[in-house]
This record gives C-alpha cells, structure tokens and sequence, in this order.
C-alpha cells in the first residue's frame, strides 16, 4: 500500500494507493491542498480513483466536489449522507476495489450520523470517531454520544490492537496510533462505563470550530465557500498596485474610471480622488445606466480588497474586457497617507 498524510492545520488528508495497479482513493481532501493531492499523486504515479468523505466536515471546506468534477471520478460517503453530489452510497460492511487494495466500510456514528471509518489492510481511517488521544466531538449537528459510545466500544476497539489509526485530526504533529495504544492510553476512553462516558461528552463544553455554518452549508449542498468564490474571482483578474493607481491619479489619467464599490456613507467618508460610486449590491441594476462604454478601462476598489475582486470578475462575465481590481482597499490607501477625497464628487 502506498500511503501519503498531508497535514491541512489540524486537519488530516490521505492518499491511498495500491503499488499494483497504481489506483488509489483520497480521504478527506481539504480544498486548499488540491493542487498538492494532484503533484504527490502524479509524483507517486497513482491515478485518483475514489475520492472519500469519512464524514460531513464542520470545521474545513471539503475538495471531493471540486475534484470530482476536475478529475471524472466518483465521490464515495456513507449512504445515509445528507450531500446530494455523491455518486457512491456506500454501507456498513461494504468495500471498494482498489487495485488489490479492499477498503471496507465500519459505520461508526456519533461524531455525525454519517460518521464512517475505512479499513485497509491492516489500517484503519478513523474520521472524526477515534482521534490520538481523543475522540470525536458530538455536540453539532446529528452528533449522538450514545452512538459514540457504541460506535468505539462494540465495533472499533473490538479491532487488533497491532491495527494502525489515521485519524482525520490531530493537533499535535501525530501521524497515526494504534488501536492498542488507544485503549491503553487515551483519556476518553478510560470512561468505559456507558453513562460516564455519555456524561464526560456532554459536558465537555467546547468552543465551536471556525466556520462550522459555512462548512456545513457547503458539506452539505455541495454550494462554495466565501474564500472559494474569491480565489475563482482573483483567479480572472489582473489588479492594479496602490502606488500605480496613485500616480495614474496624480497625473489625471482620464483613460482609466476608478469605481468604488462601497456603500455610500463609507464612500463619502474619504475615496480616491475622482472615484464614481457604485455599490457592489447595484452593479447589476446600475451598470448600463454607469457604466454605457464597455470597452472602458476600469478599476474597481472597496475597503479591504475583496468585494472589489468580487465585483471586477462580475463586470468582466458582463462584457466589461478591460477592469481590474485594486491589490489592496481602501484601508491600504489611508495607512500609506495617499490623497483622498471627502463628500460625494461633483
């Protein structure tokens, strides 16, 4: 078995390969890290057949839609998974061919209702059900510490204890345990009794992960996060620097239309010299109206830099071939004391 981990912060990915066939699953891919599955899979001379979600994510953007569409293959989660964009249903006991690789199926709920693990000869891909030195949380949505309970005493633990643990987290630079060095030593788990151990999850009052509604919503739907949609965005636009823009308004360059997309109010309280106003939530209505030449040079900017980048891609899927956005906001402009103008302009 060919084996990669790639660390996303806390968050754990797995590449998975069979040496025979050069077929391999990638397990819970982290959307940031797409271009790096892609280069170690080609590196190792695998060709991405599966792509695994051990669970729905709350607390990072899942890739296997992304990849799925990128790449031809199939997602694979557990059959009861909430996400309408999986194309393999999968369920307890059932396996996955890879080459002369077999992952099969353990149902394991608590952490979320569609909580599985993968084993792989003599591995185990734990999710968020069995971490080192923890376990999963079951205080979001669809968690259950009874089914955890069930989930780790009646079917994991019951595994060899030489079988080896991946967890999909781990804080602490860990790449994998044992199941007989869990038993043995994680904290969790020395709450053997049903009800202690019920009562220690219900009680752990933790803080909630960054994002979890966002990561949910896309989960769930299959939908784009907020940092999705502005690297796409930043991806189809070229942008201008803070010091250019500066001398093309010092020199009252009357080829280029400075828009700023702010509301009002922060509009009026201090924009480039010369700046029209045109809100970002009125682009579309006011655009042919503001905007009647398309073939117009025009460089968009707001206070931080991205609801301009947002807005520079829309105004170019519009016909508008020549925008660019400001690298940087307006935020950027005051701190380096460029020159400004108050009020509305006449």
């Amino acid at each position: 078995m060919i084996l990669e981990q790639i660390a996303t912060g806390g968050c754990q990915s797995y590449l998975v390969g069979c040496s025979d066939s050069s077929s391999a699953a990638l397990i819970d891919p982290e959307i940031s890290q797409i271009d790096h599955y892609l280069a170690l899979a080609a590196r190792d001379g695998l060709r991405i057949r599966y792509l695994i979600d051990t669970h729905t994510h709350a607390d990072h953007f899942s890739a296997t839609r992304q990849l799925a569409r990128q790449l031809a293959v199939p997602v694979l989660m557990y059959r009861t998974s909430a996400a309408p964009f999986v194309d393999m249903r999968i369920g307890d006991g059932e396996m996955v061919m890879l080459g002369r690789l077999r992952l099969q199926v353990m149902h394991t709920p608590g952490h979320t209702s569609d909580s599985m693990c993968l084993r792989i000869e003599d591995s185990v891909f734990t999710g968020d059900t069995l971490l080192i030195g923890g376990t999963g949380r079951t205080d979001l949505p669809s968690g259950d510490p009874e089914a955890l309970y069930d989930s780790l005493f009646q079917r994991l633990l019951k595994l060899e204890p030489k079988v080896r643990v991946f967890p999909a987290h781990d804080y602490k630079g860990r790449q994998s345990s044992t199941i007989g060095d869990e038993i043995a030593s994680n904290p969790r788990l020395q709450k053997r009794d049903r009800a202690a151990f019920v009562d220690m999850m219900r009680e752990l009052n933790l803080s909630m992960p960054r994002h979890v509604t966002e990561a949910l919503r896309t989960n769930m739907s299959g939908g784009k996060s907020v940092a999705q949609l502005l690297a796409e965005a930043a991806s189809r636009v070229p942008f201008m620097s803070l010091p250019e823009l500066k001398a093309r308004v010092e020199a009252a360059d009357e080829d280029l239309i400075v828009l700023d997309v702010r509301e009002r109010e922060a509009y009026e309280s201090g924009h480039v010299p010369g700046a029209r106003l045109l809100p970002r939530g009125q682009l579309e209505l006011r655009v042919n109206q503001e905007l009647p030449d398309p073939t117009r040079r025009i460089l968009t900017c707001c206070e931080l830099g991205q609801v301009s980048t947002l807005a520079a891609a829309t105004l170019r899927e519009m016909g508008f071939p020549h925008v660019v956005a400001l690298d940087g906001g307006m935020k950027a402009w005051r701190v380096a004391a460029y020159p400004l103008n108050s009020g509305a302009e006449p």
